[in-house]
């Protein structure tokens, strides 16, 4: 394997006994909330202080990626501690954290030395740096297995170090089908809090605008901070080449709402640049997110559904299908539609997660051929001309401005009174409907007058799904 970077900050950034270490970022996990994200996640940003004063918004952007997977992870990181110009590549080996060992990405990593001058094997550099190496115990809890590390210290974090690392990542990226990049970084440093919150927030709206000539020259100004803006900048230009909208903020703390002292902060941010909906290798997929679910496991819930019927439908018991993945056995919402040569022939679902998802969708699945009011019960000899689509949900969320509904990335759920009315996101766009068509249709599908979406008693949610 070659050589092996021990870690340099177990122990005091974050716990050294795996055990103790697990236990940790999972309570951080746990505690976050989900968020829902229009396609693959392409970049992420987290913070690299100690995990006690940043890991719950470091967790917050690792939860969008539990159980994805990747073939390569590029962690992009600032020299902390020893001074170089460039970026430093480790060509070979791996790095090592409590919880084991990760490979690096020997072909990449080549390829990265082979692009430009400016990119170098310096291992001086990533022996002491604490910011790449925090983020490594998240990654190894949250993907899912075999993955490979491009460790990537920056010591010019300047705009065109930004724009020829970009450049070649993208080009040494070329042959992996699945990559991830990570850069790690603070904003504002040792400011009081409210100087801290406004000039995060100037940086936070770079990001989502993926301007990163503005956030450099602001930084310039000493308008905003950031100690890895090299790595922000970097991950900026690639999701614009790359096609990303816009990012998306998940979570911003700084140091004083854990320690109570205002007087000087640092501040944290979560951020992702997710592609669009369609993108990232989901040939046909062109509505609702991206949940992480891998193949194998939506391949799973489509045998649950078919099993159950099937089952049903001879008179015997429904076995069990499997195995079971913790994803399958967490719970979820989850519609099953059934379609006859392209017609719809039922569609049940549980929109609260109170179940888990295998169990949501077997029930469902049960519910759509055999209960559902439009349509009788179906039959044998039917049967073989259903197709099954499953719709695994997001939460709910209301909105009280209809401008917020995406349509191809939403679906609607509204209420008045006793009436309740939901669809889904990839009716609207089957049916190629503005927002406001599909308000209409929501209302009447609630059983009331077309434009009660506009009534001030009507309560409209959003919600989102992976569809397949």
């Amino acid at each position: 394997m070659g050589p092996v970077r021990e870690p340099a900050v177990a122990g005091t950034f974050y716990p050294e006994d795996p055990r103790a270490l697990r236990e940790m970022i999972r309570d951080f996990l746990d505690r976050s909330e989900s968020v829902s994200l229009p396609g693959p996640p392409l970049a992420v940003l987290a913070p690299h202080a100690g995990y006690i004063y940043s890991g719950a918004v470091a967790a917050s952007v690792y939860r969008l990626l539990r159980n994805r997977s990747y073939e390569t992870v590029v962690v992009l990181a600032p020299s902390h501690r020893v001074p170089f110009r460039g970026a430093s590549v480790l060509p070979q080996g791996a790095y090592r954290t409590p919880l084991g060992l990760i490979p690096v990405d020997e072909e990449v990593c080549q390829r990265l030395l082979r692009a430009d001058p400016l990119l170098i094997d310096f291992p001086e550099a990533h022996v002491p740096e604490h910011a790449l190496e925090v983020q490594l115990p998240f990654l190894q809890e949250v993907l899912s297995p075999g993955w490979n590390l491009v460790p990537v210290v920056m010591g010019s974090q300047d705009f065109q170090t930004a724009q020829v690392l970009a450049r070649s990542l993208r080009e040494a990226l070329a042959a992996r089908n699945r990559a991830l990049v990570v850069a790690s970084s603070d904003l504002s440093h040792y400011r009081s809090a409210e100087e801290a919150e406004t000039m995060d927030r100037r940086a936070i709206r770079f990001m989502e605008d993926l301007d990163a000539r503005g956030l450099w020259e602001a930084a310039q100004k000493g308008e905003v901070e950031a100690c890895g803006i090299g790595p922000i900048l970097v991950s900026l230009l690639m999701a614009k080449e790359a096609g990303v909208l816009r990012g998306t903020q998940i979570r911003y703390a700084h140091s004083g709402h854990v320690t109570g002292d205002r007087s000087r902060v640092v501040g944290y941010t979560a951020m992702v640049w997710a592609l669009p909906a369609g993108a990232g290798g989901k040939e046909g997929k062109t509505v609702g997110v991206d949940l992480g679910l891998t193949e194998e496991e939506k391949r799973i819930l489509k045998e649950i559904a078919r099993t159950a019927i099937t089952s049903r439908l001879e008179g015997k018991p429904i076995p069990k299908v499997g195995p079971l993945t913790e994803t399958l056995k967490e719970p979820r919402g989850a519609f099953v539609t059934l379609e006859k040569h392209h017609q719809l022939r039922g569609c049940i679902g549980l929109i609260e997660a109170i179940k888990p998802l295998h169990e949501t969708v077997r029930e469902m699945a049960l519910a759509a051929a055999f209960q559902d009011p439009r349509f009788p019960p179906l039959t044998k000899e039917e049967w073989p001309e259903v197709e099954i689509e499953i719709s695994v949900l997001t939460p709910f969320r209301r909105i009280h401005d209809p401008l917020e509904i995406q349509v191809g990335l939403h679906g609607i759920y509204l209420i008045k009174g006793l009436h309740r009315g939901l669809l889904l996101p990839q009716v609207a766009t089957e049916y190629g409907w503005d927002r406001e068509t599909f308000l209409e249709h929501t209302c009447l599908k609630a059983g009331l007058p077309p434009r009660a979406w506009k009534d001030p008693e009507t309560e409209i949610y959003v919600f989102s799904a992976d569809i397949f």
